[in-house]
């Protein structure tokens, strides 16, 4: 069986577009192979964090995987820095790449544009992140576009280290997963539906409640046409809406433009509402149940112990075969 890897930072409450893009995604992995969700809460410190929010929103992330799917009998989940063999994996590769190729990283490059200063951690994360993906014999690892240059480094810092120092790990392969739909703003729909958009009517989050999500859907942006069709070009507002509620329904969006044939705007935002409200809401009660409870303590215990059984034989492989240590382990 082979081994499926996925790592998501914490950063507070997900969107409906991160949900349906990504979450939604997740299970699927589950059942075709022996995944590993990782919470990556050591990349979220490469920027200023404020150290209660990054805890609320490490134990918010955890119960959000397992409200949308996640099934722990199934499945590995556990907190990044509580496996130390992470961080001391990272170091150990630091010292196999270089910093040429972390500085041409695009998203260091990103992310350190225009600032006066930044932490080292943002240039040296790429190598803590092969550690996570490498301790764990991964065969695969799905990701976006925007990661795809970060696990090709992975595969390259593998493929060096074992070159230098004899095989030691599997070589990962990218797998760019089936693409989730694309969500967009509900204020500004040619545009990423974004947790970060000053205006709060753009964005439905993950918790949002039914009367919260029902506003947002009824002050989304259409047009002045009154009519339902999917044309993203010309109708773009109309169109994010149908994609929302096919997602969360399965309902081809075909059926759903025929579902509202001949019913105006109001009637349409209505059912997307209400589809939506009907869908989050079990998975949203799962989530309150657990956030707080001994059950995902004891998940993300249990997690952790298996996480570190395995890290801990690959940080000993590594050591030997770099010569750490007085002896041979």
């Amino acid at each position: 069986m082979k081994t499926i890897f996925s790592g998501v930072q914490p950063t507070g409450v997900i969107t409906l577009g991160n949900y349906i893009g990504a979450f939604m995604q997740f299970p699927s992995l589950q059942d075709e192979g022996n995944a590993i969700y990782c919470i990556v809460d050591q990349h979220a410190i490469t920027v200023p964090q404020d150290p209660k929010e990054l805890r609320s929103s490490i134990r918010t992330l955890a119960a959000t995987y397992l409200a949308t799917g996640i099934d722990p009998n199934k499945a590995t989940l556990f907190i990044q820095s509580e496996v130390p063999a992470h961080a001391q994996a990272g170091w150990m590769l630091q010292c196999v790449a270089t910093i040429g190729e972390l500085e041409r990283m695009t998203q260091f490059k990103d992310k350190s544009d225009g600032k006066e200063s930044v932490t080292a951690g943002l240039l040296t994360y790429p190598p803590l992140m092969a550690g996570d993906i490498l301790l764990y014999n991964t065969n695969i690892v799905p990701v976006g576009d925007d990661q795809k240059q970060h696990i090709e480094l992975t595969r390259d810092l593998a493929e060096r280290f074992n070159k230098r120092f004899g095989d030691v790990f599997v070589v990962p392969e990218i797998q760019l997963p089936k693409a989730g739909a694309r969500i967009k703003s509900l204020q500004e729909p040619t545009k990423k539906m974004s947790k970060s958009d000053p205006n709060t009517k753009a964005t439905i989050r993950f918790l949002d409640t039914p009367k919260q999500i029902e506003k947002k859907i009824k002050s989304a942006v259409t047009d002045s046409d009154g009519y339902v069709a999917f044309d993203e070009a010309n109708k773009p507002g109309v169109s994010n809406l149908l994609t929302i509620e096919s997602a969360v329904t399965g309902i081809d969006i075909p059926s759903l433009v025929q579902k509202y044939d001949g019913l105006g705007y109001g009637a349409f935002k209505e059912g997307v509402a209400t589809s939506l409200i009907e869908h989050l809401e079990p998975i949203q009660h799962r989530f309150n149940e657990l956030i707080e409870s001994d059950e995902l303590d004891k998940i993300l215990d249990e997690g952790a112990e298996k996480a570190n059984a395995i890290a801990s034989k690959t940080i000993t492989r590594m050591e030997n075969a770099m010569g750490l240590g007085r002896k041979s382990r």
